[in-house]
């Protein structure tokens, strides 16, 4: 099982400071990857749980945002490139790109050259976004109806720019001539992520055209991923594919916290202590996860009330206290 960190980029109050010390150490503990969080706005109705849906679409959650619409975040895009000249060695990418709020084709081809700027190390997510609130301070109401299959031609577009010398694209969100776009990306395939969609048979059916390499899903609990993968191979099966659930790094962003009392673990949906719970606890549940399929979780520090150095120090404990334990099972 591999480790990353997901950068606590979207907070209240955070630093460039903090994220270079959060950054710094995942390389020093030799993590997989380190992410950044794509978050265009926080509304004002956010503050009095006004949004028109629950965070992320999910049910029991609040009509909400965690941090305030006066919070000082970073947008997760420009910490990319950033990224690429504070490391050397762990993969970089955003979790996740919502896609309707890019064009395409300026899209493909700068996440083209950042792969040069980071020597070959980027990994690409996309998704489709859930907030109407956020399409429309983007610039993009309209697409939000049809904002996965802005997801589907997004994808198209990237992976005719990052392998032909000239393309050219006729399609509802994107039309242009054969045009040359710069670099190619060093890696090839450049490996693209898809956010947790639930609907199996769309999965299969992204994962099958589009040759994706991973899947990111959000607070999903050892069963979530246990049902999720026997269903999308399912799927793929049906389909005729030649691809496997198996062939997919499969990750979670999960709220992790190292308490020194044990903590109420008991299912509550998304809102679950999944990772939250004394050093055995969190043991236990990544062992869980192994069994489950889950080759990848992503650390994501809450977004209030535990100091930076309290994740690090949770970081440390969880590479080297943790996984031998969960390597070993």
């Amino acid at each position: 099982m591999k480790l990353a960190l997901y950068l606590p980029n979207f907070r209240t109050k955070v630093t460039i400071s903090e994220l270079e010390d959060l950054t710094s150490l995942a390389e020093d503990l030799d993590f997989d990857s380190v992410w950044t969080l794509d978050r265009i706005v926080v509304p004002e109705a956010s503050d009095r749980e006004e949004l028109q849906y629950s965070f992320g679409m999910m049910p029991g959650l609040p009509k909400a945002l965690p941090v305030t619409a006066r919070g000082e975040w970073f947008q997760g895009m420009p910490l990319i490139p950033w990224l690429a000249a504070k490391t050397t060695k762990v993969r970089i990418g955003m979790s996740i790109t919502d896609t309707p709020y890019r064009a395409p084709g300026v899209l493909a081809a700068e996440l083209a050259t950042i792969d040069h700027l980071a020597g070959g190390r980027l990994n690409v997510g996309v998704g489709s976004g859930w907030m109407p609130e956020e399409f429309a301070a983007a610039s993009a109401t309209d697409i939000f109806p049809r904002r996965h299959k802005h997801v589907r031609e997004t994808i198209e577009i990237m992976q005719g720019i990052w392998t032909n010398d000239l393309f050219e694209y006729h399609g509802e969100f994107a039309d242009f001539e054969r045009c040359g776009f710069g670099v190619k990306p060093l890696q090839d395939p450049l490996p693209i992520f898809m956010s947790g969609l639930k609907d199996p048979k769309r999965s299969a059916l992204r994962i099958a055209k589009y040759n994706l390499s991973g899947w990111i899903g959000i607070q999903d609990s050892p069963e979530d991923i246990q049902n999720w993968r026997g269903a999308i191979q399912r799927e793929l099966e049906e389909l005729g594919s030649s691809r496997s659930v198996d062939d997919l790094e499969i990750c979670s962003m999960l709220w992790t916290v190292i308490t020194d009392a044990e903590t109420d673990q008991s299912d509550n949906g998304r809102v679950t202590n999944l990772m939250v719970g004394t050093a055995g606890q969190i043991t236990d549940r990544l062992k869980r996860y192994k069994e489950a399929g889950l080759t990848m979780p992503l650390i994501w520090p809450p977004f209030a009330d535990v100091p930076t150095a309290k994740t690090m120090d949770d970081l440390k404990r969880i590479k080297e206290e943790i996984m031998p334990k969960v390597d070993a099972s």
